[in-house]
Protein backbone atom coordinates (compact mmCIF):
# COMPACT_ATOMS: atom_id res chain seq x y z
CA UNK A 1 0.00 0.00 0.00
CA UNK A 2 1.27 3.43 -0.94
CA UNK A 3 0.73 5.97 1.82
CA UNK A 4 -0.03 9.58 0.95
CA UNK A 5 -0.96 12.86 2.62
CA UNK A 6 -2.86 15.57 0.74
CA UNK A 7 -2.74 19.34 1.18
CA UNK A 8 -5.89 20.78 -0.38
CA UNK A 9 -8.05 17.65 -0.30
CA UNK A 10 -11.34 19.44 -1.02
CA UNK A 11 -10.10 21.31 -4.10
CA UNK A 12 -10.05 20.17 -7.71
CA UNK A 13 -6.69 18.31 -7.61
CA UNK A 14 -7.35 16.96 -4.13
CA UNK A 15 -10.75 15.48 -4.96
CA UNK A 16 -9.40 13.94 -8.18
CA UNK A 17 -6.52 12.44 -6.22
CA UNK A 18 -9.06 10.83 -3.92
CA UNK A 19 -10.96 9.58 -6.98
CA UNK A 20 -7.79 7.67 -7.91
CA UNK A 21 -7.40 6.36 -4.35
CA UNK A 22 -11.01 5.17 -4.48
CA UNK A 23 -10.60 3.53 -7.89
CA UNK A 24 -7.22 1.90 -7.34
CA UNK A 25 -7.70 0.53 -3.82
CA UNK A 26 -3.97 0.23 -3.11
CA UNK A 27 -3.30 3.68 -1.63
CA UNK A 28 -3.77 4.60 2.01
CA UNK A 29 -4.53 8.22 2.92
CA UNK A 30 -2.76 9.05 6.19
CA UNK A 31 -3.47 12.79 6.49
CA UNK A 32 -5.65 15.47 4.88
CA UNK A 33 -5.68 19.27 4.93
CA UNK A 34 -8.41 21.53 3.60
CA UNK A 35 -9.54 25.13 3.71
CA UNK A 36 -13.13 25.92 4.64
CA UNK A 37 -15.19 23.11 3.12
CA UNK A 38 -15.79 21.32 6.41
CA UNK A 39 -18.75 19.26 5.21
CA UNK A 40 -16.81 17.72 2.33
CA UNK A 41 -13.76 17.19 4.54
CA UNK A 42 -15.92 15.31 7.04
CA UNK A 43 -17.13 13.00 4.27
CA UNK A 44 -13.54 12.42 3.15
CA UNK A 45 -12.46 11.64 6.71
CA UNK A 46 -15.21 9.09 7.15
CA UNK A 47 -14.44 7.42 3.83
CA UNK A 48 -10.63 7.39 3.88
CA UNK A 49 -9.95 7.25 7.66
CA UNK A 50 -6.80 9.41 7.90
CA UNK A 51 -4.85 9.63 11.15
CA UNK A 52 -4.92 13.42 11.25
CA UNK A 53 -6.42 16.39 9.42
CA UNK A 54 -5.98 20.15 9.34
CA UNK A 55 -8.13 23.16 8.47
CA UNK A 56 -7.12 26.80 8.36
CA UNK A 57 -9.19 28.47 11.09
CA UNK A 58 -9.47 27.50 14.74
CA UNK A 59 -13.24 27.96 14.56
CA UNK A 60 -13.53 25.44 11.72
CA UNK A 61 -11.28 23.03 13.60
CA UNK A 62 -13.62 23.22 16.60
CA UNK A 63 -16.64 22.57 14.38
CA UNK A 64 -14.91 19.64 12.71
CA UNK A 65 -13.97 18.07 16.04
CA UNK A 66 -17.64 18.05 17.01
CA UNK A 67 -18.66 16.50 13.67
CA UNK A 68 -16.15 13.65 13.95
CA UNK A 69 -16.21 13.17 17.73
CA UNK A 70 -16.95 9.49 17.17
CA UNK A 71 -13.64 9.02 15.32
CA UNK A 72 -10.08 8.94 16.65
CA UNK A 73 -8.70 11.51 14.22
CA UNK A 74 -6.44 14.36 15.32
CA UNK A 75 -7.62 17.79 14.16
CA UNK A 76 -5.16 20.68 13.70
CA UNK A 77 -5.51 24.21 12.35
CA UNK A 78 -3.49 27.04 10.83
CA UNK A 79 0.03 26.82 9.46
CA UNK A 80 1.01 24.50 12.31
CA UNK A 81 -1.76 22.16 11.15
CA UNK A 82 -0.50 22.20 7.55
CA UNK A 83 2.98 21.38 8.80
CA UNK A 84 1.65 18.44 10.83
CA UNK A 85 -0.05 17.01 7.73
CA UNK A 86 2.96 17.68 5.50
CA UNK A 87 5.30 15.82 7.85
CA UNK A 88 2.91 13.02 8.83
CA UNK A 89 5.10 10.15 10.02
CA UNK A 90 3.19 7.46 8.11
CA UNK A 91 3.09 9.08 4.65
CA UNK A 92 5.56 8.50 1.84
CA UNK A 93 4.26 11.07 -0.66
CA UNK A 94 2.81 14.53 -0.06
CA UNK A 95 0.36 15.72 -2.69
CA UNK A 96 0.60 19.52 -2.60
CA UNK A 97 -2.75 20.44 -4.11
CA UNK A 98 -3.14 23.62 -2.10
CA UNK A 99 -3.29 26.93 -4.03
CA UNK A 100 -0.92 29.82 -3.41
CA UNK A 101 2.24 30.60 -1.47
CA UNK A 102 0.65 29.10 1.63
CA UNK A 103 2.01 25.79 0.31
CA UNK A 104 5.65 26.87 0.51
CA UNK A 105 6.45 26.19 4.18
CA UNK A 106 4.67 22.79 4.28
CA UNK A 107 6.51 21.69 1.14
CA UNK A 108 9.86 22.64 2.65
CA UNK A 109 8.98 20.77 5.85
CA UNK A 110 7.91 17.69 3.89
CA UNK A 111 11.15 17.63 1.91
CA UNK A 112 13.18 17.93 5.11
CA UNK A 113 11.14 15.00 6.47
CA UNK A 114 12.12 12.89 3.47
CA UNK A 115 8.73 12.90 1.70
CA UNK A 116 8.50 12.68 -2.07
CA UNK A 117 6.44 15.55 -3.44
CA UNK A 118 3.62 15.19 -5.99
CA UNK A 119 3.69 18.88 -6.87
CA UNK A 120 0.58 20.71 -7.97
CA UNK A 121 1.41 23.88 -6.00
CA UNK A 122 3.34 25.71 -8.70
CA UNK A 123 3.92 28.74 -6.46
CA UNK A 124 6.48 26.71 -4.50
CA UNK A 125 8.92 26.59 -7.41
CA UNK A 126 7.93 29.96 -8.87
CA UNK A 127 8.94 31.75 -5.67
CA UNK A 128 11.57 29.43 -4.20
CA UNK A 129 12.82 27.13 -6.95
CA UNK A 130 16.41 28.19 -6.18
CA UNK A 131 15.91 26.80 -2.66
CA UNK A 132 13.59 23.85 -3.30
CA UNK A 133 15.47 22.01 -6.04
CA UNK A 134 18.85 21.91 -4.20
CA UNK A 135 16.99 20.95 -1.01
CA UNK A 136 15.25 18.05 -2.76
CA UNK A 137 18.63 16.83 -4.01
CA UNK A 138 20.16 17.18 -0.54
CA UNK A 139 17.39 15.11 1.09
CA UNK A 140 17.21 12.63 -1.84
CA UNK A 141 13.56 13.51 -2.46
CA UNK A 142 11.73 13.33 -5.80
CA UNK A 143 9.71 16.29 -7.09
CA UNK A 144 7.04 14.69 -9.28
CA UNK A 145 5.05 17.23 -11.34
CA UNK A 146 1.26 17.03 -11.31
CA UNK A 147 0.41 19.94 -13.63
CA UNK A 148 -0.55 18.38 -16.95
CA UNK A 149 2.05 20.40 -18.88
CA UNK A 150 4.95 19.60 -16.58
CA UNK A 151 3.91 15.98 -16.32
CA UNK A 152 3.92 15.84 -20.11
CA UNK A 153 7.47 17.22 -20.23
CA UNK A 154 8.52 14.82 -17.45
CA UNK A 155 7.09 11.91 -19.45
CA UNK A 156 8.69 13.08 -22.71
CA UNK A 157 12.09 13.22 -20.97
CA UNK A 158 11.77 9.75 -19.48
CA UNK A 159 14.82 7.77 -20.66
CA UNK A 160 16.19 10.75 -22.63
CA UNK A 161 17.69 13.25 -20.21
CA UNK A 162 20.74 11.24 -19.17
CA UNK A 163 22.16 11.08 -22.69
CA UNK A 164 20.47 13.90 -24.65
CA UNK A 165 20.38 17.66 -24.32
CA UNK A 166 17.14 19.64 -24.39
CA UNK A 167 17.07 22.22 -27.15
CA UNK A 168 13.67 23.66 -26.28
CA UNK A 169 10.61 23.01 -24.14
CA UNK A 170 7.33 23.65 -25.96
CA UNK A 171 4.82 24.43 -23.23
CA UNK A 172 1.29 24.23 -24.58
CA UNK A 173 -1.62 26.46 -23.60
CA UNK A 174 -5.31 26.27 -24.45
CA UNK A 175 -5.48 30.04 -24.83
CA UNK A 176 -8.30 30.23 -22.30
CA UNK A 177 -11.84 31.51 -22.83
CA UNK A 178 -10.74 34.83 -24.37
CA UNK A 179 -8.36 33.57 -27.04
CA UNK A 180 -8.52 35.86 -30.05
CA UNK A 181 -10.14 38.77 -28.24
CA UNK A 182 -8.73 42.29 -28.32
CA UNK A 183 -7.89 44.42 -25.30
CA UNK A 184 -10.95 46.58 -26.02
CA UNK A 185 -13.15 43.48 -25.92
CA UNK A 186 -11.60 42.44 -22.61
CA UNK A 187 -12.65 45.70 -20.97
CA UNK A 188 -16.18 44.36 -20.54
CA UNK A 189 -15.24 40.88 -19.27
CA UNK A 190 -17.15 39.78 -16.16
CA UNK A 191 -16.19 37.33 -13.43
CA UNK A 192 -18.69 34.83 -14.84
CA UNK A 193 -17.03 35.11 -18.28
CA UNK A 194 -13.58 34.49 -16.83
CA UNK A 195 -14.71 31.36 -14.98
CA UNK A 196 -15.83 29.56 -18.16
CA UNK A 197 -12.76 27.61 -19.28
CA UNK A 198 -13.29 25.84 -22.63
CA UNK A 199 -11.50 22.58 -21.78
CA UNK A 200 -10.56 22.12 -18.12
CA UNK A 201 -12.53 21.98 -14.88
CA UNK A 202 -10.47 23.80 -12.25
CA UNK A 203 -10.81 25.95 -9.15
CA UNK A 204 -11.78 29.62 -9.49
CA UNK A 205 -8.34 31.13 -8.94
CA UNK A 206 -6.52 28.95 -11.45
CA UNK A 207 -9.36 29.37 -13.97
CA UNK A 208 -8.96 33.15 -13.84
CA UNK A 209 -5.17 32.72 -14.07
CA UNK A 210 -5.64 30.59 -17.17
CA UNK A 211 -7.80 33.27 -18.80
CA UNK A 212 -5.15 35.98 -18.26
CA UNK A 213 -2.29 33.64 -19.30
CA UNK A 214 -0.72 34.38 -15.90
CA UNK A 215 -1.06 30.68 -15.15
CA UNK A 216 1.01 29.90 -18.22
CA UNK A 217 3.59 32.40 -17.02
CA UNK A 218 3.75 30.64 -13.66
CA UNK A 219 4.16 27.32 -15.48
CA UNK A 220 7.03 28.75 -17.52
CA UNK A 221 8.81 29.74 -14.30
CA UNK A 222 8.09 26.35 -12.76
CA UNK A 223 9.46 24.57 -15.85
CA UNK A 224 12.72 26.50 -15.58
CA UNK A 225 13.41 24.96 -12.17
CA UNK A 226 11.94 21.51 -12.75
CA UNK A 227 13.92 20.87 -15.93
CA UNK A 228 16.98 23.11 -15.39
CA UNK A 229 16.57 25.17 -18.56
CA UNK A 230 16.97 28.86 -19.34
CA UNK A 231 14.03 31.20 -20.05
CA UNK A 232 15.11 31.31 -23.69
CA UNK A 233 14.62 27.53 -23.94
CA UNK A 234 10.92 27.68 -23.02
CA UNK A 235 8.42 28.52 -25.76
CA UNK A 236 4.69 28.78 -25.12
CA UNK A 237 2.52 27.39 -27.93
CA UNK A 238 -1.25 27.83 -27.97
CA UNK A 239 -2.93 24.48 -28.75
CA UNK A 240 -6.66 25.12 -28.33
CA UNK A 241 -7.81 21.49 -28.31
CA UNK A 242 -5.77 20.70 -25.15
CA UNK A 243 -4.75 17.36 -26.63
CA UNK A 244 -0.98 17.86 -26.74
CA UNK A 245 -0.09 18.64 -23.14
CA UNK A 246 3.50 19.72 -23.90
CA UNK A 247 6.53 18.79 -25.98
CA UNK A 248 10.32 18.60 -25.80
CA UNK A 249 12.60 19.40 -28.73
CA UNK A 250 16.09 17.88 -28.63
CA UNK A 251 19.34 19.01 -30.23
CA UNK A 252 18.78 16.90 -33.35
CA UNK A 253 15.43 18.56 -34.01
CA UNK A 254 13.32 15.63 -32.82
CA UNK A 255 10.18 16.59 -30.88
CA UNK A 256 8.61 14.22 -28.35
CA UNK A 257 5.08 15.07 -27.22
CA UNK A 258 2.70 13.64 -24.65
CA UNK A 259 -0.94 13.50 -25.75
CA UNK A 260 -4.16 12.62 -23.99
CA UNK A 261 -7.64 13.81 -23.16
CA UNK A 262 -7.89 16.83 -20.82
CA UNK A 263 -8.16 14.72 -17.66
CA UNK A 264 -6.10 15.73 -14.62
CA UNK A 265 -6.36 12.24 -13.16
CA UNK A 266 -3.71 11.04 -15.63
CA UNK A 267 -0.83 13.28 -14.42
CA UNK A 268 -1.92 12.83 -10.80
CA UNK A 269 -1.83 9.04 -11.11
CA UNK A 270 1.46 9.12 -13.01
CA UNK A 271 3.04 11.08 -10.15
CA UNK A 272 1.66 8.72 -7.50
CA UNK A 273 2.88 5.54 -9.20
CA UNK A 274 5.98 6.76 -11.05
CA UNK A 275 7.74 5.10 -12.82
CA UNK A 276 4.89 2.63 -13.36
CA UNK A 277 1.73 3.28 -15.36
CA UNK A 278 -1.51 1.88 -14.04
CA UNK A 279 -4.92 1.35 -15.70
CA UNK A 280 -7.10 4.46 -15.64
CA UNK A 281 -10.73 4.68 -16.63
CA UNK A 282 -12.12 7.45 -18.80
CA UNK A 283 -12.21 8.56 -22.40
CA UNK A 284 -9.42 7.85 -24.86
CA UNK A 285 -8.28 10.03 -27.74
CA UNK A 286 -10.14 9.33 -30.98
CA UNK A 287 -7.88 10.82 -33.66
CA UNK A 288 -10.36 10.29 -36.46
CA UNK A 289 -13.00 12.16 -34.49
CA UNK A 290 -10.50 14.83 -33.46
CA UNK A 291 -9.66 15.51 -37.09
CA UNK A 292 -6.96 18.11 -36.60
CA UNK A 293 -4.79 19.84 -34.02
CA UNK A 294 -4.01 23.53 -34.46
CA UNK A 295 -1.28 25.79 -33.11
CA UNK A 296 -0.88 29.53 -32.56
CA UNK A 297 1.54 31.96 -30.96
CA UNK A 298 0.24 33.51 -27.72
CA UNK A 299 -0.90 37.14 -27.93
CA UNK A 300 1.36 38.67 -25.28
CA UNK A 301 0.38 42.23 -26.19
CA UNK A 302 -3.25 41.63 -25.23
CA UNK A 303 -2.49 39.11 -22.47
CA UNK A 304 0.29 40.95 -20.64
CA UNK A 305 0.51 38.38 -17.86
CA UNK A 306 2.68 36.02 -19.89
CA UNK A 307 5.10 38.75 -20.98
CA UNK A 308 5.40 40.00 -17.40
CA UNK A 309 6.15 36.45 -16.23
CA UNK A 310 9.06 36.14 -18.66
CA UNK A 311 10.33 39.51 -17.46
CA UNK A 312 10.09 38.42 -13.81
CA UNK A 313 11.88 35.15 -14.56
CA UNK A 314 14.72 36.89 -16.41
CA UNK A 315 15.17 39.47 -13.64
CA UNK A 316 15.25 36.69 -11.05
CA UNK A 317 15.75 37.25 -7.33
CA UNK A 318 12.43 37.87 -5.61
CA UNK A 319 10.79 39.27 -8.76
CA UNK A 320 8.88 36.00 -9.43
CA UNK A 321 7.57 36.25 -5.86
CA UNK A 322 6.44 39.82 -6.50
CA UNK A 323 4.75 38.67 -9.72
CA UNK A 324 3.01 35.77 -8.01
CA UNK A 325 1.96 37.60 -4.84
CA UNK A 326 0.61 40.53 -6.84
CA UNK A 327 -1.41 38.16 -8.97
CA UNK A 328 -2.81 36.37 -5.92
CA UNK A 329 -3.88 39.69 -4.40
CA UNK A 330 -5.34 40.99 -7.68
CA UNK A 331 -7.26 37.82 -8.47
CA UNK A 332 -8.72 37.83 -4.95
CA UNK A 333 -10.02 41.37 -5.62
CA UNK A 334 -11.40 40.31 -9.00
CA UNK A 335 -13.16 37.29 -7.48
CA UNK A 336 -14.79 39.71 -5.03
CA UNK A 337 -15.71 41.87 -8.07
CA UNK A 338 -13.85 44.86 -6.62
CA UNK A 339 -11.70 45.45 -9.73
CA UNK A 340 -12.10 44.99 -13.46
CA UNK A 341 -10.54 42.12 -15.39
CA UNK A 342 -7.74 44.08 -17.09
CA UNK A 343 -6.66 45.53 -13.76
CA UNK A 344 -5.27 42.14 -12.71
CA UNK A 345 -2.19 42.48 -14.93
CA UNK A 346 -2.02 46.24 -14.30
CA UNK A 347 -1.63 45.55 -10.59
CA UNK A 348 1.05 42.91 -11.26
CA UNK A 349 3.08 45.35 -13.35
CA UNK A 350 2.67 48.13 -10.78
CA UNK A 351 3.98 45.85 -8.01
CA UNK A 352 6.93 44.76 -10.14
CA UNK A 353 7.83 48.43 -10.60
CA UNK A 354 7.36 49.52 -6.98
CA UNK A 355 8.14 46.67 -4.55
CA UNK A 356 11.58 46.05 -3.06
CA UNK A 357 13.91 43.91 -5.16
CA UNK A 358 16.11 41.28 -3.46
CA UNK A 359 18.76 39.54 -5.53
CA UNK A 360 19.07 36.16 -3.77
CA UNK A 361 16.21 35.85 -1.26
CA UNK A 362 16.14 33.26 1.48
CA UNK A 363 12.85 31.73 2.67
CA UNK A 364 12.14 34.52 5.16
CA UNK A 365 12.81 37.21 2.54
CA UNK A 366 10.44 35.44 0.12
CA UNK A 367 7.70 35.47 2.74
CA UNK A 368 8.51 39.09 3.61
CA UNK A 369 8.18 39.98 -0.07
CA UNK A 370 4.75 38.38 -0.18
CA UNK A 371 3.64 40.51 2.77
CA UNK A 372 5.06 43.68 1.25
CA UNK A 373 3.21 43.06 -2.01
CA UNK A 374 -0.09 42.35 -0.28
CA UNK A 375 0.26 45.47 1.86
CA UNK A 376 1.16 47.55 -1.20
CA UNK A 377 -1.95 46.36 -3.08
CA UNK A 378 -4.16 46.74 -0.02
CA UNK A 379 -2.93 50.28 0.71
CA UNK A 380 -3.73 51.40 -2.81
CA UNK A 381 -6.87 49.37 -3.41
CA UNK A 382 -9.49 51.75 -2.07
CA UNK A 383 -7.92 54.87 -3.57
CA UNK A 384 -6.52 53.67 -6.88
CA UNK A 385 -8.19 50.39 -7.81
CA UNK A 386 -11.48 49.61 -6.15
CA UNK A 387 -13.06 53.09 -5.96
CA UNK A 388 -12.24 54.42 -9.41
CA UNK A 389 -11.56 51.11 -11.19
CA UNK A 390 -8.58 52.86 -12.72
CA UNK A 391 -4.96 52.75 -11.68
CA UNK A 392 -3.40 56.17 -11.25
Amino acid sequence: MKKIAILGSTGSIGTQTLDIVRERGDIEVTALAAGRNIDLLERQIREFQPNQVAVWSERDAHELKIKIADLSVKVHFGMDGLLEVATDADSEILVTAIVGMIGLKPTVAAIQSGKNIALANKETLVTAGHLIMPMAKEYNVSILPVDSEHSAIFQALNGEREHNQIDKILLTASGGPFRGKTKDELKSVTLQDALKHPNWSMGKKITVDSSTLVNKGLEVMEAKWLFDVSPEQIQVVVQPQSVIHSMVQFEDGSVIAQLGTPDMRLPIQYALYYPKRKPLGGDRLDFAKLGSISFEDPDTDTFRGLALAYDAMKRGGNMPTIFNAANEAAVALFLEEKIRYLQITEIIEACMNHCTYVDAPDLNQILDTEQEVRQWVESRCEIEYCSSNHII
